[in-house]
């Protein structure tokens, strides 16, 4: 018999792993099994952004776009080096949405989720003002600039992992649960190893559901239940090209068919341009962007740059699969983004499956879950959530503090390059020295994997936030594939496999665990 726990949550998205956290933080023995790696769902495909959904007011969603406004600056103070404010700058597109629909919107933005960090919004002469330049000439004469923040994504899904175990959960990747049972006013759990094969089992007293677009089929297939609540599948499509301007605002171009596109400067040397909306039909771990896609992604935005972007232009292309709630709208783009909960008790035993959500909300959302079972919960086990003023792992900094900590690894490692000490900087905050330790010179970080990617950091990532292969550490710990050559990627590849088997104190080395 596997051991028991107060929770067990199948998948390790953004939503599984930010429930986990919450509840191992409130006292709750918990356990989660993702089938992949951390983020390699829908969590790792996103837009990369922190904000309100300025576009979703425009569906009347007030309860979503307050609530995701008010996280905006929540998140960014427990994770400021993850998370950093952005500004888009919003042209004014004669016949399209007129400007007084857009400062009502902006206007909206500004005060319905209580902003008091980041700047408002305000117009912009887009024929002096330098973000105008990067624009077609004469094209556009009026805009509004407005805040958001964006996100490393995969990163935060890690973090939230990486704290809900080091308050005690059990966070287990590639293993796949295959069947749920209910048992005794609970649940059994049969595991597999996705790898090896090798099968085992947990019982918990309470089961999450959070398989994002699985979420049907864990319902269902593995856990016998006829869910009243439907997902909708829709793709979303990414394109990464070089750098197309030399400002570090973002852009959000309109277009004739009512989506917005979204330009936001990338990784130093890139610009992310995205997304696209359409149903999906097919496995989920198939979805891959369509050259349809693309070229619609480099035709809206080359009617508002004055360099046209091209296909041939991109470096990168990436798509996932929003598991959205089916609230019955006629279009994807239209399909509500709130998340929606089910709660079923086969037996007695409480099962929670989630429908929906977005990046932005997965804290809240984590605090409703628990809520919702909280009939479940036993004594302090049940207590108020604490999220929302506790830093994640690297996260307590001041949120204009990450210049500092740069300089600071400058002076203290003087090895490093002015571009690594501010990837390591973002990438792991406060946490950064324990990862370098008492390096004196380039050769202590060990082998170089190409660009600034080091053995001491993968040995750290192996150890800390649950990399296995080469994917999760160049693709979801870091972006570091976008300058990697495959040949690069594949000898860290090989070097990840043959270190997993080294011994389980190698891997753990005191000077680089966090």
């Amino acid at each position: 018999m596997g051991q028991r726990y107060d929770l067990a949550i199948i998948g390790g998205g953004v939503n599984g792993c930010g429930i986990a956290r919450d509840a191992a933080g409130r006292g709750n023995s918990v356990f989660l099994c993702e089938m992949n790696d951390l983020a390699s769902g829908t969590s790792s495909w996103s837009s990369k952004l922190i904000h309100g959904g300025l576009r979703y007011l425009e569906y009347y969603e007030f309860r979503l776009v307050r609530e995701a406004l008010i996280e905006r600056e929540v998140l960014w103070q427990i994770a400021p080096h993850i998370i950093r404010p952005l500004r888009f700058v919003l042209p004014h597109h004669s016949g399209l949405r007129p400007a007084w629909l857009l400062r009502l919107g902006l206007f909206l933005y500004d005060h319905l989720g209580g902003r008091h960090l980041l700047p408002p919004a305000r117009s912009v002469d887009l024929r002096h003002d330098e973000v105008g330049r990067s624009l077609i000439p004469g094209k556009f004469i009026r805009g509004f600039e407005y805040s958001d923040c964006f996100v490393d994504d995969a990163r935060l899904v890690a973090l939230n992992a990486r704290d809900a175990a080091d308050r005690g959960a059990v966070i287990r990747t590639r293993t796949r649960a295959v069947a749920a049972t209910p048992i005794d006013g609970g649940w059994q759990v049969a595991l597999e190893n996705t790898i090896t094969g090798e099968r085992s089992s947990i019982e918990a007293r309470m089961l999450v559901n959070a398989a994002g677009p699985w979420v049907e089929e864990v319902a269902s297939r593995r856990a016998g239940i006829n869910a009243k609540a439907k997902v909708r599948l829709v793709q979303g499509s990414h394109i990464v090209v070089p750098k197309l301007y030399d400002h570090d605002r973002a852009y959000t171009f309109q277009n004739a068919d009512g989506r917005v596109v979204f330009v936001i400067p990338y990784q130093d040397d890139f610009t992310l341009i995205g997304t696209t909306d359409r149903d999906y039909d097919g496995d989920p771990s198939k979805v891959a962007a369509t050259p349809e896609e693309i070229a619609y992604l480099c035709q809206s935005v080359s009617d508002y740059l004055a360099k046209p972007v091209k296909p041939e232009d991109v470096v990168w292309a990436y798509a996932g699969v929003r598991p959205l709630y089916d609230d019955g709208a006629s279009e994807a783009r239209a399909a509500t983004r709130d998340y929606v909960f089910e709660l079923d008790t086969p037996g007695g035993s409480p099962l929670l499956s989630i429908f929906g959500g977005k990046i932005t909300t997965y804290r809240r959302l984590a605090e409703e879950a628990l809520e919702r079972l909280s009939p479940y919960l036993r004594g302090t086990k049940a207590a108020e959530g604490w999220t929302a003023t506790a830093p994640l792992p690297g996260g307590d900094l001041d949120v204009s503090a990450i210049p500092a900590l740069t300089a600071e690894l400058l002076r203290d490692y003087p090895f490093l390059t002015p571009a690594h000490a501010n990837r390591l900087s973002h990438a792991y905050g406060s946490r950064v020295a324990k990862l370098l330790g008492s390096a004196k010179s380039a050769a202590d970080l060990g082998q170089s994997f190409g660009d600034t990617l080091t053995e001491r950091e993968v040995r750290y990532l192996m150890a800390n936030e649950f990399a296995r292969t080469a994917e999760d550490v160049a693709w979801r710990r870091s972006k570091l594939g976008l300058r990697l050559s495959k040949e690069e990627i594949s000898v860290l590849d090989d070097w990840m496999a043959a270190c997993r088997g080294e011994s389980r104190h190698s891997l753990h080395d005191p000077g680089v665990r966090a």
